[in-house]
């Protein structure tokens, strides 16, 4: 919304800034949707809003309608930019009529609308694909185990591996949908969770894999998740931060937990959560978050600099990380937090330090195959180095 509300002169400088990959933009190279709304829109919705009462189990009044005021004329000026940026779309809340209580807040998916269900995700990403958007993969529920968000669904694991072979997996077979299916996208102290879709064969067949936040537990729970099921793949897709923010902190502690911490424990994908928001954090829904900072701040017409804490959270990375980059190996040094990788169009490396030192400044040398390089990081503060 506040992007499409810029001028076309002011949008097309700041999605040039946040998507492209030269000169000092931040080549950001993933995003993550929601399917209707989250909490952070201005009111509740989903594709198919019916009358108390009333079932549409076929789908024939879906409607993408909501997304095309803001979101759809967006997405089409960021892959003009990017025609590679990878999309995954998140649902926060099936439509109410599905649901045991007929409230966007919490309540459970009927299993007699489990198939309608799976139609609504196919209609999705078939009707995106009509306006020549690429859903690469989906989440089945943003949050499953936390029902009090507006909007939210309570899905236990049970629930979600049980609608996933009788009626999502299925449904995406037949209607030749390639868009990567992937499980829980909650946080990292219930491991559990998608294990126990993956222990279940039927359910796992359709899976590519797992996706974590990091509001609860502890990163290092994504291997365990991985040593379970080596052939799966994870992503990390949602961390907050709290407003007004604090870049010294914050960047500490993402650069760390994320950053380094999330693809040291096998995660292909870091997003923070989200981009944009105004001065009074809007919008967000009634009983949605009221403290989320995006990245950017956006007051009218102007993007407001310095830019906000996740902004440079993912440009340490993005940037110089390139999709299909691989990681390799680094040392762990105290104080020193570190990942490396090397990028697959020309081979070269890429090291993302952290001082975590909260105040002084750290001498260090990298070395590479014989070669020595000395540096230091002031406390604090994060360095991307490339050779």
């Amino acid at each position: 919304m506040h992007l499409q509300k810029l001028d076309s002169t002011t949008r097309a400088a700041l999605l040039q800034e946040l998507f492209n990959t030269d000169k000092s933009n931040i080549g950001v190279s993933y995003l993550r949707l929601s399917m209707g709304a989250s909490d952070l829109d201005e009111q509740v919705f989903s594709y198919n809003d019916l009358p108390q009462g009333q079932t549409d189990v076929n789908m024939t009044r879906f409607s993408l309608a909501t997304d095309r005021l803001y979101l759809i004329p967006v997405l089409k000026q960021i892959l003009a930019i990017n025609p590679q940026i990878k999309l995954m779309a998140s649902p926060w809340s099936p439509p109410v009529w599905m649901k045991t209580n007929q409230n966007s807040v919490g309540g459970s998916l009927l299993p007699q609308y489990y198939d309608a269900y799976a139609l609504y995700f196919v209609r999705y990403v078939e009707e995106m694909k009509k306006e020549g958007i690429i859903i690469d993969a989906v989440t089945i529920q943003n949050e499953p185990l936390h029902p009090g968000n507006n909007p939210s669904l309570l899905m236990q694991a049970a629930e979600q591996a049980q609608f996933i072979k009788q009626s999502l997996g299925p449904a995406f077979r037949r209607s030749s949908i390639n868009t990567k299916i992937i499980i829980y996208d909650h946080n990292a102290d219930r491991p559990d969770y998608p294990i126990t879709i993956l222990q279940d064969n039927d359910a796992r067949q359709y899976v590519d894999g797992s996706a974590f936040h990091l509001y609860g537990g502890q990163i290092d729970a994504l291997s365990a998740v991985h040593n379970a099921h080596p052939d799966k793949h994870l992503y990390f897709t949602e961390q907050w931060v709290g407003a007004p923010g604090n870049l010294k902190g914050d960047l500490v502690w993402h650069v760390k937990n994320l950053i380094v911490g999330a693809t040291r424990n096998w995660a292909r994908t870091v997003l923070e959560w989200n981009l944009a928001a105004d001065r009074q954090l809007n919008p967000h829904t009634p009983g949605g978050c009221t403290q989320c900072l995006g990245a950017l701040t956006i007051d009218g017409n102007h993007v407001v600099s310095p830019r906000n804490p996740a902004y440079y959270v993912i440009a340490h990375a993005a940037k110089f990380v390139r999709p299909n980059s691989v990681r390799i190996g680094s040392n762990l040094v105290s104080r020193l937090s570190n990942v490396a990788f090397k990028r697959q169009e020309d081979g070269k490396k890429v090291l993302i330090v952290v001082n975590e030192n909260d105040s002084g400044t750290l001498t260090f040398q990298i070395r590479w195959e014989g070669q020595v390089f000395s540096t230091s990081l002031r406390g604090g503060s994060v360095g991307t180095y490339v050779w």
